[in-house]
């Protein structure tokens, strides 16, 4: 058993012994055997020193204290002192134990490499002196940049890894001063100060400076520009000084790309505004020598191509110029004193025209009203022109006109009413909506007339049909409202024209007779107006009698009302007609029934009436005079249906009569062609028995025929098998037995040609063999073998002796030459 007092320390490791006497601890390091004495105790170990590789550190907690010459300095007792609460770090040495009280904090770790356009961002936890006798004070910051290898300080924190930023062409970096510093051009920047960095390539932030952002060239084109306001006054990189909130464009002509500084908003992108030959625009507000002119207006005129500066607009946005046909102008008018070419001045508020064929381009102090071309009017035409200066409206008609500059179109309005009956009679011919303006025609209808009343003349006029009526300014047509429906009720048909006739109207009049039967009578009139339509008063009487239908109506109906209360029903019923004809047309001297009813006032003349129907009004009335007319039907039936049924039966016994004769007549006929058909079956028997047999012989004799036949057929088809069988099997034969022939042969001569390639062959290899060894080296191989045997022979001592088995057959003729010595010979 081994000895627990004895511990065996390895190289490299250590142990903690506590002496209880002292109550000390010390380190006892290998490679040794430790013998433990009774007062001592090993508190740890055996464990391995710490080994620190090249580029490799560690932290050391609580380390000892040493002295200036690097010794371990240790307190009276003989314990080991310590800095404790405080850290060491240890970089590549020879392996050591850790003293009582000595922590490991953490693992060995390499040393960080610090990668090329990289740095550490470094803080100082403490005052100390760095190597290059720099005081740094406790929270200094600074950055350790690569390519490099960083040696760690317990005085420092690493407080982030700040890698560069990748400046590329046409960018820009956006920084900002964390607090007061010189960034790396060496200029000297406040707190929150924000500038821009555009040297291209990798660019590392100090650590004063904050990153904002990276910002792209905006690359300018020669349409299009980039529109820039100033945040506060500057300088910008063209060397302007720019005011706070001042506005500007930057263009190609300045630089082909901007990247915008930090006190430059972008407000947007400006594209280039291009006139051609025929374009022209006015700008609001234009800029003029730097300064922008408010409240003014420049006329600019294509070709040109230019860019809208801030604050300038296009009034109306680009226009073409006004090209003046030969029938066409403009009318101008002048909002400020304006000189034309001619040195002529327009007070402002004038208007004048200019006439084409002409190009033109309105100066900014004057507008144009309006184009106007010439309005070609056929002799139905026109257009109502008004005079703005006099306030005079007129008619132009038949005639190509052109408006003067104090002219203007004027729009005629019309009542409700006739624009309706204007506008279904436009739908009628396919026509669109009425233009105001236009000359108001109307087409009187054929036997029409048209009454037109002009209020500033105060007269009216009559126009006949056929004719086209053209309204002047003043002039409105005569709305006919006349009555209609059954009965008649006032105010149903509105028209413009009033139809002379002849034509008819319709009503019922409710009458009552001398025995008060209650009758409603449908009566129609012929009517036609008389009159002479070159006589103006005459013409005039027409229209005198507003609803000519209504009063003729109610007049013809008094008067039949008046006739039939003097009647009895029966006495109105046998003599209706003569009844109302005599009270409305009257009687004459003759005693005769006039032929026509006059109305005078205006000229309406009645020339028939037509009794359509006569419906009694009261209930009992009409049933008896329903049964009265129902008995007479019943009777004029009943008389029909005898006369009706006399004559059926006189034509059903003609058709009887007819019938049995023909009957007779047809069963005659039937026996006849019964006989015909007995005839015709009897030779068809016969002829059938007679040709069925001549059929059958005939059959069985073509069919002996067609077997020999076919039997020699087939005989000699088979001779002829038989030999094309016979000829191809010899064929065949032959042909193999030449091919077995032709075979053998290509193979013995395949093999005669190898046999003698090979024999070439060996010989070639045996005369190559015996010019590459050569003749002695053969003698001298062929003379190796006996000689050998020979000395063999002559080192065992023995003169001659044969070994066999047996089995193998002896050459006796060359035994000799074994047995004579190699001297001997």
């Amino acid at each position: 058993m081994s000895d627990p007092s004895v511990i065996r320390i390895k190289p490299y490791y250590y142990v903690h012994v506590l002496d209880n006497n002292s109550n000390v601890t010390r380190v006892e390091v290998g490679a040794q055997t430790f013998t433990r004495q009774d007062h001592e105790k090993v508190v740890a170990g055996p464990e391995a020193m710490i080994m620190i590789a090249p580029r490799n550190y560690c932290i050391i907690a609580n380390p000892v204290l040493r002295n200036s010459k690097g010794e371990i300095v240790k307190d009276a007792t003989g314990q080991v002192k310590l800095r404790h609460g405080d850290e060491e770090i240890r970089f590549e040495q020879d392996p050591f134990p850790l003293y009582p009280g000595e922590k490991l904090f953490g693992k060995v770790s390499p040393l960080q490499v610090v990668a090329p356009n990289t740095a550490l961002r470094l803080k100082a936890t403490r005052d100390f002196k760095d190597e290059e006798a720099r005081g740094r004070k406790a929270g200094d910051e600074w950055l350790f940049e690569g390519p490099n290898t960083y040696i760690p300080r317990v005085e420092v924190q690493v407080v982030e890894v700040v890698r560069a930023v990748i400046i590329k062409p046409n960018q820009a970096l956006k920084l900002r001063a964390r607090r007061h510093t010189i960034d790396r051009a060496m200029v000297e920047r406040q707190s929150g100060e924000e500038w821009l960095f555009k040297q291209t390539g990798a660019y590392l932030p100090g650590v004063d400076e904050e990153v904002l952002d990276t910002i792209n060239a905006i690359v300018l084109t020669d349409k299009k520009a980039l529109h820039l306001r100033s945040t506060r006054t500057f300088k910008d990189v063209f060397g302007r000084t720019r005011k706070a909130g001042e506005e500007w464009l930057v263009t190609m002509a300045d630089a082909e790309t901007h990247i915008p500084d930090v006190y430059e908003q972008q407000v947007g992108e400006v594209k280039i505004t291009s006139l051609t030959n025929r374009q022209y625009c006015v700008v609001l507000d234009p800029w003029k020598s730097g300064k922008q002119l408010l409240g003014q207006r420049e006329l600019r005129k294509g070709e040109v191509s230019f860019f809208l500066n801030p604050g300038e607009r296009l009034e109306n946005g680009i226009q073409n110029i006004y090209i003046l046909g030969e029938e066409e102008a403009l009318l101008l008018k002048a909002k400020e004193t304006y000189f034309e070419d001619d040195k002529k001045s327009r007070k402002p508020g004038e208007k004048w025209m200019i006439y084409g064929p002409a190009e033109f381009v309105p100066p900014v102090q004057v507008e144009v009203i309006q184009k106007r071309t010439t309005i070609p009017l056929d002799e139905n035409e026109g257009i109502y022109v008004r005079d703005i200066t006099t306030g005079k409206v007129r008619a132009v008609t038949a005639e190509s006109y052109m408006l003067k500059p104090n002219e203007e179109l004027w729009k005629k309005e019309l009542p409700k009413v006739v624009e309706e009956l204007l506008a279904r009679e436009r739908s009628e011919e396919g026509q669109g909506e009425r233009d105001k303006t236009r000359v108001v025609t109307y087409r009187a209808p054929h036997n029409s007339a048209v009454q037109i009343y002009d209020y500033k003349n105060k007269q009216s006029r009559v126009v006949f049909g056929p004719e086209l009526i053209m309204l002047g300014p003043d002039e409105h047509f005569s709305i006919l409202s006349l009555s209609g429906d059954k009965p008649k009720r006032p105010h149903v048909i509105k028209a413009l024209a009033l139809m002379l006739g002849p034509d008819f109207m319709t009503d019922i009049v409710i009458v009552e007779t001398a025995d008060h039967a209650r009758l409603s009578l449908k009566l129609s009139y012929n009517w036609y107006f008389e009159i002479e339509k070159k006589n103006a008063s005459e013409a005039a009487k027409l229209f005198q009698v507003p609803d000519f239908v209504g009063d003729t109506c109610k007049a013809v109906a008094s008067r039949v009302r008046g006739a039939v209360a003097a009647v009895s029903f029966d006495a109105f019923h046998r003599s209706s007609a003569k009844v109302i004809r005599s009270a409305v047309f009257g009687i004459d001297e003759h005693d005769k029934i006039r032929n026509k009813f006059h109305f005078s006032a205006n000229n309406l003349v009645i020339t028939n009436i037509d009794i359509q129907s006569v419906e009694p009004v009261d209930q009992r009335t009409r049933d008896s005079l329903q049964k009265s007319v129902q008995l007479a039907i019943e009777i004029t039936t009943k008389s029909q249906e005898a006369a009706a049924r006399h004559e059926s039966a006189r034509l059903e016994q003609e058709a009887m009569g007819r019938l049995e004769r023909q009957k007779i007549l047809d069963e005659a006929e039937a026996e006849k062609s019964k006989k015909s058909l007995l005839n015709l079956q009897a030779e068809s028997a016969a002829v059938e028995a007679t040709g069925q047999a001549s059929a059958e012989a005939k059959a069985r004799a073509e069919a002996a025929t067609i077997e020999g036949q076919a039997a020699v057929t087939q005989a000699r088809l088979a001779a002829d098998a038989m030999t094309i069988k016979s000829s191809a099997e010899l064929e065949q034969l032959v042909k193999k037995q030449e091919a077995e022939v032709e075979h053998l042969k290509s193979l013995n001569d395949m093999e005669i040609a190898k046999a003698k390639e090979l024999a070439a062959i060996e010989a070639e290899k045996f005369r190559s063999v015996v010019n590459a060894i050569g003749p002695k080296t053969i003698r001298s191989i062929a003379e190796a073998g006996p000689a050998m045997q020979a000395k063999l022979l002559v080192g065992l001592g023995l003169k001659s002796f044969l070994i066999t088995d047996g089995n193998n057959p002896i050459n006796l003729f060359s035994t000799a030459q074994g047995l004579i010595g190699p001297g001997q010979q």
